[in-house]
C-alpha cells in the first residue's frame, strides 16, 4: 500500500519537474508510509525514500515503517548528501519562510515551491481507507443513537459533549474527529459553535455535529433534536434544510462539479426564503484529516471523481432564535452516491 503511494507521487512530482520532494506535514508523511508520530519528514526521490524523526520516534518509526531508510536526527545536515543537485520541493503551505530559506541556503539544489502534492493524491480513497471511514461512520451513528436515549433539558452543552466523546471511544472509536459541537436554542444559530454551561431548555433545537476517528480516519455528521415543539419557523426551516441537503446528496457523481452540488441546495434554500442565511459552503473532504479537499461551495471549480469522499451540509441560521443544519459523509461513485452515515435525517422528538 504505501510503497504504492509512493511511487504515484513519483509520477506527480516527474510531471511536475521535480527530482525530490521533501513532505513535512505529518500527515502527508502518515501517508506515504505509515508514520503516526506528530514529528518527522520524508524525503522522496525517483530512486528511494528516506524517513528522518528525531530520539524520541526511533524506535517507533522502526516498527510502523521497516521498508523505508531512517535516518534519526533533530537537524537538516543530512540533506545536502542526498539531494545533490536538481529541483527540490518543499511543501510550501506547511512550511514557514524561515525554515524554507534556511533550507534553501544548505543544499545544493533549486528549492521550489511544491504545495499539495500528496493532498491531491490523498483525495481518491483507496478500498481500505473508504473502509475505515465507513467504520468511523457507523460508531457515529451508534454513538447519536446512544446520545437519544439519555438527551434532555437540564443537560449542559458540555456536559452533553462529554458523555458524547466517552460514547464514541466507549462504541470502538480511536478518539473523537474533532471537538463536538453540541448547540442548543439560540446557541445553534452558530455554525461553529463551542460548548458552554447552558443548561439545554424544553421546546428548543440542539445542534450535533461530531464524528468518530477510527485508525487516523474521520467521520463528520450533523443532526438535529428536539426537546419539545421548537415552533412553527424553526419546524419549517428543519423541513426546507432536510430537502435541500437531500438534493445535494443525490448531485453527488462523478464528473459533478462541486459548485452543481453547492448550487443543488444553495437555490432550494433561496426558493425557501432563507438564502442569506447559509452562510458557509456546502461541505468538504474527509479523509486523514476532518477538512481536505475537494471543498464544495459556489466559486469552487473541482470535480468530484469516484472514490471521494465528502460532506454534504447545508444550514440556515436565525440570529436569537437558532438553526438547523444536517450533514452527511458521502462516498462519490460512478452512480448513485453512498451515505456512510447511515442514519435517519428526520427531526429526532424528545
Amino acid at each position: 500500500m504505501y510503497p504504492t503511494r509512493r511511487t504515484r507521487l513519483r509520477a506527480r512530482l516527474v510531471e511536475a519537474g521535480l527530482d525530490a520532494l521533501l513532505v513535512t506535514r505529518p500527515v502527508n508523511v502518515r501517508y506515504l508510509t505509515g508514520f503516526t508520530g506528530s514529528a518527522g519528514s520524508l524525503l522522496v526521490t525517483a530512486e528511494d525514500a528516506i524517513l528522518v524523526v528525531d530520539g524520541r520516534y526511533d524506535q517507533q518509526a522502526a516498527g510502523e515503517v521497516p521498508d523505508v531508510a531512517r535516518l534519526v536526527t533533530r537537524a537538516d545536515d543530512w540533506l545536502p548528501a542526498h539531494v545533490p543537485g536538481g529541483r527540490l520541493g518543499l511543501e510550501s503551505h506547511d512550511l514557514s519562510w524561515d525554515r524554507a530559506r534556511a533550507l534553501a541556503d544548505l543544499v545544493p539544489a533549486e528549492v521550489v515551491a511544491a504545495p499539495a502534492h500528496v493532498e491531491a493524491l490523498r483525495e481518491l480513497k483507496a478500498p481500505e481507507e473508504r473502509a475505515l471511514v465507513a467504520r468511523a461512520c457507523a460508531v457515529t451513528g451508534a454513538a447519536f443513537a446512544d446520545l437519544c436515549t439519555w438527551l434532555a433539558p437540564g443537560l449542559t452543552e458540555r456536559e452533553v459533549a462529554g458523555r458524547l466523546h466517552h460514547a464514541l471511544l466507549d462504541l470502538g472509536a480511536h478518539d473523537r474527529a474533532f471537538e463536538p459541537i453540541v448547540a442548543g436554542g439560540p446557541h445553534s444559530a452558530h455554525p461553529h459553535h463551542r460548548a458552554t454551561d447552558r443548561p439545554l431548555a424544553a421546546g428548543e433545537l440542539v445542534m450535533l455535529d461530531f464524528g468518530a476517528l477510527v485508525d487516523g480516519y474521520h467521520a463528520d455528521m450533523t443532526r438535529m433534536v428536539a426537546l419539545g415543539d421548537p415552533g412553527a419557523e424553526l419546524s419549517r426551516v428543519f423541513a426546507l434544510v432536510r430537502d435541500a441537503q437531500a438534493a445535494a446528496v443525490a448531485a453527488v457523481a462523478d464528473g459533478v462539479g462541486v459548485g452543481q452540488v453547492d448550487a443543488a441546495c444553495r437555490e432550494a434554500i433561496d426558493r425557501g426564503g432563507y438564502g442569506q442565511r447559509f452562510v458557509h459552503g456546502t461541505g468538504h473532504g474527509v479523509g486523514l484529516e476532518i477538512h481536505e479537499q475537494p471543498i464544495l461551495r459556489p466559486e469552487a471549480r473541482a470535480t468530484l471523481r469516484a472514490r471521494m469522499i465528502v460532506t454534504v451540509e447545508p444550514g440556515v441560521y436565525l440570529p436569537g432564535l437558532g438553526g438547523v443544519r444536517i450533514e452527511d459523509t458521502v462516498a462519490v461513485t460512478h452512480g448513485t452516491p453512498d451515505v456512510l452515515t447511515d442514519v435517519p435525517r428526520d427531526l429526532v422528538r424528545l
